[in-house]
């Protein structure tokens, strides 16, 4: 093979465009942050239902400091703390911590917990809510149990052709925070055509950092052959962002929890490897997929940040009070 020196043509640089906002958003950085703080406050073990975020090395670590994760409250010791997660929970698995004389946390993020304020709104008003989202989603089911009767569960736009409501003239669209942006208007669109009346909610329910990083995965997607996004296959947002990605151009994008997983085959041919992370990312895990690329060549790493944040969300009331005592005279009484 002739020396592309001599030949007088060089190899086209090779680079990464790396997406921002990535990673973290303010209600993920809140929860995790509040599972620390509970151990290092109250001491292990510290229970929480169902993961605090949907991302494998968050999960691991937090175990690691004393975390006990359990997929329903009834599997948490009398007497003990347990921690909902970033999804929220329905109404009755507050009362289920109630009856099991638990003292909680709740992490739920707050723009969830807006959603599932304006689902009991609009439930009180005698309004069908049409909640845009994926079956089986914990963000979903709480939602729903915030109102079961008065809601009505639409996952994508094929499934509005066969909603039926008690009266179209008082219907409501809710949304799932971390769908695609796109696909939940379409959605919209979809049951607009069937129900000319739809009521919007007051104010964009996908959440800021959802918009965000789909929005700079759309630019850097466009200039890239390969995109990857650093995520967990059971992360909504995560999986949003690469069905994102394809849509705005990109000939190829996987999804990996870490740099482990990346097969070299996916380089061939390729100059330009866009590079983000969903919501619920540690950047150490954005670090080790760059240090990979760069030991392949992939060393020219360019900035791409169509918009910033600064949204950060307090801690949970409830780390301000001594709830080893409170769970302790919950079992006395």
């Amino acid at each position: 093979m002739a020396d592309p020196a001599l030949s007088g043509t060089a190899e086209p640089a090779r680079r990464v465009l790396l997406a921002a906002p990535r990673g973290y958003c303010a209600g993920v950085d809140r929860a995790v942050l509040a599972v620390e703080a509970a151990l290092e406050q109250y001491g292990a073990p510290i229970y929480v239902r169902h993961e605090i975020v949907h991302n494998k090395h968050v999960v691991k670590t937090l175990e690691r400091k004393g975390a006990i994760f359990v997929e329903e409250t009834a599997e948490v010791p009398e007497g003990s703390i347990v921690i909902f997660s970033a999804h929220g929970v329905a109404p009755e698995v507050h009362r289920e911590a109630e009856r099991g004389k638990l003292a909680t946390i709740d992490a739920t993020c707050p723009l969830v917990t807006k959603v599932h304020k304006e689902a009991v709104r609009f439930a009180k008003e005698n309004y069908q809510i049409l909640l845009i989202g994926h079956e089986g989603h914990e963000e979903v089911i709480g939602t729903s149990g915030e109102a079961p009767d008065h809601i009505t569960l639409v996952d994508g736009p094929a499934d509005a052709a066969k909603v039926e409501v008690p009266n179209p003239d008082r219907v409501v669209w809710l949304s799932q925070t971390t769908l695609s942006v796109d696909e939940t208007m379409e959605t919209v669109d979809a049951l607009k055509g069937r129900f000319p009346n739809l009521l919007s909610p007051p104010s964009d329910d996908i959440c800021y950092a959802t918009q965000n990083r789909q929005l700079a995965i759309k630019q850097v997607a466009a200039d890239s052959e390969l995109v990857l996004v650093v995520g967990s296959k059971n992360s909504s947002n995560s999986v949003r962002m690469v069905e994102v990605a394809l849509g705005a151009g990109a000939e190829r994008a996987h999804l990996v929890d870490n740099a482990s997983e990346i097969d070299e085959a996916w380089l061939t041919g390729v100059t330009t490897v866009g590079l983000s992370s969903g919501a619920s990312v540690p950047e150490v895990l954005v670090e080790g997929v760059l240090e990979w690329l760069a030991e392949r060549g992939y060393a020219d790493v360019e900035l791409v940040q169509p918009t910033e944040e600064h949204i950060q969300f307090s801690l949970p009331k409830e780390l301000r009070r001594d709830l080893r005592a409170e769970a302790a005279a919950k079992v006395a009484g």
